[in-house]
């Protein structure tokens, strides 16, 4: 194609926008955003689950009352609360250890030796006291634990957990299993009659065996005493999980005054324990249904005594603690439905990328666009730079129509890329360039001419 500008395709008009150009500036930042919003999804909690599973206790005991109480008050956010029911405090925290038996929190007493890693478990709180009683037969009242030796002691069945707190304590004594003190398996209500009877010296009663109406009938019981753990405080010294209450005169019986002076006894809390993967809004509901089912006064609490973070054996959750600190659930959740508020969370999570890098990123589009517009017509002006150095020297007439056929090519790829009007006029300065450089090798050899600009205006 001859060489002047007016033997040229008409240009594009000045207004035209590039949609490949613009697409591949816009791509760049819609990735950028994505990728952001994807990875504060994936690092942000998911969307809570709506069923759960917590292991409870014995059908009837006070653990699986508890866990239907949870069960019911959960329902009412639309959380189904599995109840998977066990024989106690042990199988409970065996459950929670073992990562396949579907267990998402239990109710453990303290001190259970662990059979396995607990490193993944956290305590949402202390929910209430489990009391440990010790009646006993004797002409007088006993003071230490050690004058239980050579006795029959009843410490409860193989596993339970007050047979695991009565060996503990008999051991701090000096008492050990298969020495002269006869440890039997005895609980409950077999335990109780054993004692009334005469057939036992002692037994050790802890959580649902302890219970008040067991308590009364004993003291009623001719010949049976409370033990007083006169040296309470040493004890919770050595077991960290032990606390001490005082059961006041009276309390089983004011009429006949029984027990007939304050006595001391020792009690263990009972955790609320969980996977540290449980969703923080959940812990929320847990706690905030652990206060209405345990923050009422009884024999052994005072009212909105529990629950509480005071003496936790498992670490206690960050949710948790923060709930606990400030007295309150997450703000959303305060204000808003469950499932409404955990959606709410969720999106605010999205927005922040969007607000931090989309919007942004969209605001600076005209100037990463004239950006790319800009390079590509300074690459084309490298081309015609390159094209210009070959032409220096003698050139054979294929070489030349070589070229020119180069040269043709840029100019067509000018022509073809829509500009906007912006960089209207770089373009036209670059088509007279390449119309410069096509009269040069059009030119007859030996004929000077001036050198091709290799700028734009």
């Amino acid at each position: 194609m001859e060489g002047n500008l007016s033997s040229s395709p008409p240009p594009v008009k000045g207004h035209a926008v590039s949609w490949r150009d613009l697409a591949h500036t816009l791509l760049p930042i819609l990735a950028v955003s994505a990728i952001a919003i994807a990875l504060a999804l994936h690092f942000a909690s998911p969307a809570p689950p709506r069923e759960i599973t917590i292991s409870s206790g014995p059908p009837g005991s006070t653990f699986d009352r508890n866990a239907e109480r949870y069960r019911r008050i959960l329902a009412r956010s639309g959380v189904t609360l599995r109840i998977a029911r066990s024989k106690g405090s042990l199988q409970n925290l065996e459950r929670l250890i073992d990562p396949h038996s579907g267990v998402d929190l239990a109710l453990v007493q303290s001190g259970l030796p662990a059979s396995g890693d607990t490193s993944d478990l956290v305590s949402l709180g202390s929910m209430f006291y489990e009391p440990l009683t010790i009646f006993y037969r004797s002409p007088r009242p006993l003071q230490r634990l050690s004058e239980l030796e050579s006795r029959r002691v009843a410490i409860g069945r193989e596993g339970s957990g007050a047979r695991i707190l009565a060996l503990a304590l008999l051991q701090a004594n000096g008492i050990e299993p298969g020495g002269p003190t006869q440890l039997l398996s005895l609980q409950d209500a077999a335990a109780k009659d054993a004692l009334i009877k005469g057939k036992v010296d002692a037994i050790f009663l802890a959580g649902d065996s302890a219970s008040t109406a067991t308590m009364r009938e004993l003291e009623h019981a001719p010949g049976v005493r409370l033990f007083d753990f006169t040296q309470a405080d040493a004890y919770v010294r050595r077991f960290p999980y032990l606390s001490k209450i005082v059961i006041p005169a009276g309390a089983f019986d004011l009429g006949e005054n029984l027990p007939a002076a304050n006595t001391n006894m020792l009690v263990t809390t009972v955790e609320l324990v969980a996977r540290s993967s449980l969703h923080p809004a959940l812990t929320d509901l847990l706690i905030e249904a652990a206060y209405e089912v345990h923050s009422h006064a009884s024999l052994l609490q005072a009212a909105g005594q529990f629950p509480n973070q005071a003496t936790p054996v498992f670490p206690l959750s960050s949710e948790a603690a923060r709930y606990y600190k400030s007295g309150n659930k997450m703000l959303t959740y305060r204000f808003m439905p469950f499932w409404l508020a955990s959606l709410f969370n969720r999106l605010v999570v999205a927005i922040v990328p969007i607000i931090v890098l989309l919007i942004p990123g969209l605001r600076y589009l005209p100037q990463l666009y004239g950006w790319r517009i800009e390079r590509r017509i300074h690459r084309r002006y490298a081309e015609l730079m390159e094209l210009e150095r070959k032409a220096l020297g003698p050139l054979s007439e294929e070489e030349r129509t070589a070229l020119l056929g180069r040269l043709e090519h840029i100019e067509q790829s000018v022509i073809r890329d829509k500009t906007p009007g912006s960089h209207a006029e770089q373009t036209y300065i670059l088509r007279e360039h390449i119309g410069l450089a096509r009269a040069k090798l059009n030119r007859p050899a030996g004929h000077g001419g001036a050198a091709i600009p290799t700028g734009h205006a």
